[in-house]
């Protein structure tokens, strides 16, 4: 049973910091991107960032270049999303989620569909 579990949340006012932690366990061995989405009130989960099981590819979304990044611990099982800068927009919950580093992923790291596992979510609150 594969379990993601993210930490590291909480309100903060913008311009400050926050570092988010996704901790995985029951994983099989195998390599596993690993990204982050969000999803404020009454909107659609949105991709973020995201990293490939080495860690050196990472990706990010226009709106957070230059203020998050991302970063993980595979002796840990760890993925990490440094938020720098925040803004009242980055206001969401935000998820961690895992799926298979193949092409596919690569193609469509963007979308929801190549991930199999899913985090319950962290609440990140900017305040103004």
């Amino acid at each position: 049973q594969v379990h993601l579990a993210e930490s590291g949340g909480g309100v903060v006012q913008s311009g400050g910091s926050l570092r988010l932690s996704c901790a995985a366990s029951g994983r099989p061995v195998s390599r596993y991107a690993t990204a982050w989405f969000r999803h404020g009130a009454g909107l659609n989960r949105v991709f973020v960032s995201g990293i490939t099981w080495s860690g050196r590819s990472t990706f990010y979304v226009d709106s957070v270049k230059g203020r998050f990044t991302i970063s993980r611990d595979n002796a840990e099982n760890k993925v990490y999303l440094q938020m720098d800068s925040l803004k009242p927009e980055d206001t969401a919950v935000y998820l961690c989620a895992e799926g298979r580093e193949t092409s596919d992923w690569y193609s469509y790291y963007r979308q929801r569909n190549p991930y199999e596992y899913w985090g319950q979510g962290t609440q990140v609150t900017v305040s103004s």
